[in-house]
């Protein structure tokens, strides 16, 4: 047998790509398949990395991820910098705080703007310009509480809020799109709210966001909506037109 050697080149590949790191729960099946079409395109990278979770959501197991933050983080390539990092976990960022979240993250990329679903969902109220606000949370009520104590922290108004009642990320990941509709068009038809958030990166909400925008006629944001455009934000890419709802196009 003849072994040959073959010549190659390099080149920089990524030299006009922004390049972004996504840390999801080990729990999570529904944050990558609904960010890949949004992060398809030709001025940016994405990479994954896992961060171990308990399959029950509260705030203690919710916790426990600050410890593995940092390694998380440190799975991402190392070759280059990256632009940004994303922590995809709204109930856990709320617990642990953004700040110790970036904190965490940067030990392992020092330079990194990071932020968070918690962090993305004030960012994107803001910039909606709203502050009466409908909730929609999967889970128990001492997590969907926090992220509505977050919201009143930042100056916004839960004045609707409704909750499916899991602790189970498994049963979170596999709500039905008609009911996540139904339920954010429940929330979202008092008068008093002026946007709808649907909180939990493993909640399907992409496929329903503009019917539930065009039923109700406010914004609609999820956690994975809000962390995929304030990614692209901190990145300094353009948002309009790459994504659904009213967010991504106003």
């Amino acid at each position: 047998m003849q072994s040959t050697q073959l010549p190659f080149t390099t080149d920089n590949r990524d030299e006009a790509t922004k390049r972004l790191g996504l840390i999801v729960l080990s729990a999570d099946e529904t944050i990558e398949g609904e960010f890949r079409p949004l992060f398809d395109r030709e001025d940016l990278a994405l990479y994954h990395t896992r961060i171990r979770t308990a399959p029950d959501v509260t705030p203690e197991t919710l916790m426990r991820m600050k410890d593995g933050l940092t390694g998380a983080a440190a799975l991402l390539p190392e070759t280059g910098s990256m632009d940004v990092i994303g922590y995809a976990c709204t109930s856990g960022a709320t617990v642990i705080g953004s700040d110790a979240v970036a904190a965490a993250v940067r030990k392992a990329h020092s330079a990194v703007a990071v932020t968070n679903p918690a962090s993305a969902v004030i960012a994107a109220l803001d910039h909606l310009n709203v502050s009466k606000i409908g909730v929609v949370s999967p889970y128990v009520e001492s997590v969907s509480e926090a992220v509505c104590a977050l919201l009143r922290d930042h100056g916004f108004d839960p004045v609707r809020i409704g909750s499916f009642g899991q602790a189970e990320e498994a049963v979170v990941a596999r709500i039905a799109h008609q009911s996540v509709q139904d339920a954010v068009c429940t929330i979202g038809e008092d008068p008093d709210v002026e946007a709808v958030f649907a909180s939990c990166t493993n909640l399907r909400t992409f496929k329903v966001i503009e019917a539930c925008e065009q039923q109700l006629g406010k914004p609609v944001i999820s956690s994975n909506l809000a962390l995929a455009w304030h990614m692209m934000k901190l990145a300094g890419l353009e948002t309009r037109g790459h994504g659904p709802g009213r967010l991504f196009n106003d």
